[in-house]
């Protein structure tokens, strides 16, 4: 990419950019497999929301019927219900765990550096392979353990429990998405310059008060991200919750995706698809948000 310069009056006046046209030989095929693998059939999948389709054979247009009918499904809610409040119970467990980890590995440890890289362990396992051990543990290990103590809550699996049960997917959940987090807030703390703190300490201020009122608003921009993309990404909940209760008991904790799912297995592929649609503007909305909360936020 070369810059141009247009001088006016022996002044440089304004600036163009011209872009090379490798450029964008070398995006084409990018762009290409993007468009065949995401948009046209996301297109097509809009187009077959508006039809009887089952995903094979014939079909007829039926107009907003199946949008209208996804507002009155109670199975469609309960998911969407279950979602959200999974996804902000997870936000917030999550983000609060990542700061204060994040405050205590820059703070002036020994062998914060090796127990970084051990915090982000997590990050690297299969989110399948996470669950499967948790419910092995929370089906035989807890239980086995709170009848050796005597405490008659742990008993019985809460993976059992279709009122606790989605507590045991927000701790997994959770543990997983931790380091993610914690890495960004790293950053965020080691970008906060150590003049500040000297100051403050100079004015007598406590750790706490160093910690509530210069650190957490400097940091503020870390949060958004964190708070933002953690959200979607939660609202996209699926391995997890198969590997740990496959959405029960009954439908207990069955997600948005895996409703989504579930209704292409069973025939459902115009309903689902319709389904896919609402869900993927609500997608595009949060998306809008994180753009609009970061824009200005992005030179840390």
């Amino acid at each position: 990419m070369t810059t141009s310069t247009i001088v006016t009056n022996g002044r440089p006046a304004r600036h163009r950019r011209r872009v090379e046209p490798i450029y964008y030989l070398f995006l084409l095929p990018s762009l290409v497999l993007f468009t065949l693998a995401i948009t046209v059939p996301g297109v097509i999948g809009i187009f077959f929301s508006f039809t009887d389709s089952i995903g094979i054979g014939d079909w007829n247009f039926i107009g907003l019927t199946n949008y209208i009918a996804l507002f009155s499904d109670p199975a469609v809610l309960q998911s969407y219900l279950f979602t959200f409040g999974f996804a902000i119970a997870t936000v917030i467990v999550v983000n609060i765990a990542a700061f204060l980890l994040a405050v205590g590995l820059t703070a002036r440890i020994r062998f914060k550096t090796g127990l970084r890289a051990i915090f982000v362990i997590p990050m690297v396992i299969s989110g399948i392979i996470i669950a499967y051990v948790f419910n092995f543990l929370f089906s035989n290990s807890l239980p086995a353990a709170g009848a050796a103590i005597g405490i008659p809550g742990l008993e019985t699996s809460l993976l059992a429990n279709p009122d606790l049960a989605w507590v045991a997917i927000v701790i997994v959940t959770a543990w997983q998405a931790i380091p993610g987090t914690l890495l960004i807030y790293i950053a965020g703390l080691l970008s906060v310059p150590g003049d500040v703190y000297e100051a403050a300490d100079l004015d007598g201020a406590s750790k706490t008060q160093q910690l509530l009122r210069i650190t957490v608003p400097l940091v503020a921009g870390y949060v958004v991200i964190n708070v933002i993309l953690g959200f979607k990404n939660f609202l996209n909940a699926y391995d997890i919750i198969v590997g740990l209760t496959n959405g029960g008991p009954g439908t207990a904790t069955r997600s948005i995706a895996m409703t989504i799912i579930a209704g292409f297995n069973g025939g459902d592929y115009a309903y689902q698809m319709a389904n896919a649609t609402i869900f993927f503007i609500v997608a595009v909305l949060i998306s809008l948000l994180q753009l609009s909360l970061t824009r200005g936020r992005n030179q840390f």
